[in-house]
């Protein structure tokens, strides 16, 4: 269960959420760009410093400004994957998928294994060898996902993770999302300017205007203008 309490002050508004996320479950955020959507998951993974938050992830703190607790982005056991998928272009596939792992210390045939696995069901094994600068962005984006998934993370955060994707990828990277977020028993936060993603994968959505939340339910119900912007 993701808990998260957050103030932060931007350029044009100030960023003051309240959020949850429940284990097993998809919670889509949503806004137009500019709204905090992105600067919420830089948050909460520990990428971008709060000026206030309580963010607490299975009952375990990870940034409480009153009680002086930061944990270090890369102990917060995040899956984070961007909407510009962040590969190392001069690093096969592969050894991009085991990076994660790596750094964890895990046994080498606990990485090959996962490895082998994620990128079967990426559909990209007979990439394994290829620089990932040399692919194309839908082939980079699942690349970036086998590598988040690859290291079972505690909670799993996706921003646009389907634009790069044609029909049938973004399909099957939709079903590997949803599957593994309900067989691992892991909340996830997706952002998504789709209203069909927020229909076909979400459990729960919440519409961000200017910073604070606008709206919360189920996505099927989610109303077409924003009452304060009226953005739609």
């Amino acid at each position: 269960m993701l808990e998260a309490v957050m103030v932060k002050r931007l350029r044009d508004f100030t960023l003051d959420l309240t959020l949850s996320a429940k284990p097993g479950e998809i919670t889509v955020l949503m806004g137009l760009n500019g709204s905090g959507k992105s600067t919420t998951l830089n948050i909460i993974s520990g990428l971008l410093q709060p000026d206030t938050a309580s963010i607490t992830l299975n009952g375990e703190c990870l940034c409480g400004t009153r009680e002086g607790v930061d944990m270090p982005a890369e102990d917060r056991r995040i899956g984070y994957v961007l909407q510009n998928p962040a590969v190392f272009p001069h690093m096969t596939v592969r050894d991009n998928v085991a990076f994660g792992l790596r750094a964890r210390h895990l046994p080498r045939k606990v990485i090959s294994e996962r490895i082998a696995s994620w990128l079967e069901r990426m559909h990209i094994a007979d990439l394994d060898g290829v620089r990932a600068g040399s692919l194309s962005g839908g082939q980079k984006q699942r690349v970036a996902l086998a590598r988040a998934l690859a290291t079972e993370p505690v909670l799993l955060m996706l921003d646009e993770p389907f634009t790069a994707l044609d029909a049938e990828s973004t399909q099957t990277v939709k079903d590997l999302t949803r599957r593994f977020v309900r067989d691992m028993n892991i909340p996830c936060i997706l952002v998504t300017h789709r209203v069909a993603d927020s229909e076909e994968i979400g459990d729960r959505a919440c519409v961000l205007c200017q910073g604070r939340m606008e709206w919360e339910g189920v996505p099927g119900d989610m109303p077409a203008i924003c009452t304060v912007c009226r953005c739609t």
